[in-house]
């Protein structure tokens, strides 16, 4: 099997995360600015066999979409074009930053590493993950 990969996209960066080969576990990779994004992702296409790529879809509480959901549009029109092969799928992104930051918290980092951004977004991604194999099943 191959792994899937989570993309928690933002306008300065973005977390990504993937599964295990056996689609079983949910780990945070890294976090990347996004003008490196797809360089970041060429490179990693290439060493990895990846079946699925989960974009976070950011709503507000009453279901609209938020701000950014526009920049992440144009992001999902330019890897449809330059990564054409790839399958592709979308996954609610609400309140993960809030659940990154409280998973810092119960981990025991102190308030300096909570401060780490690029941290709460590679979390935020392993939970768009994670969510997604769960209402996979």
């Amino acid at each position: 099997m191959a792994r899937l990969l989570a993309i928690d996209y933002g306008t300065k960066r973005t977390g990504i995360a993937v599964t295990d080969e056996m689609q079983l576990i949910a780990s945070g990779l890294t976090t990347v600015p996004t003008e490196k994004l797809f360089s970041f992702l060429k490179n990693y296409f290439t060493e990895e066999k990846v079946e699925l790529v989960i974009i976070g879809e950011p709503k507000q509480k009453d279901g609209t979409h938020s701000r950014v959901e526009e920049e992440i549009k144009k992001f999902i029109q330019k890897f449809s074009e330059v990564f054409s092969e790839m399958n592709m799928d979308r996954m609610d992104e609400r309140f993960t930053s809030k659940m990154a930051f409280q998973t810092m918290i119960d981990s025991g980092l102190n308030k300096k590493q909570r401060q780490n951004k690029a941290l709460i977004d590679e979390i935020s991604a392993t939970i768009i993950l994670q969510d997604y194999l769960y209402n996979k099943k």
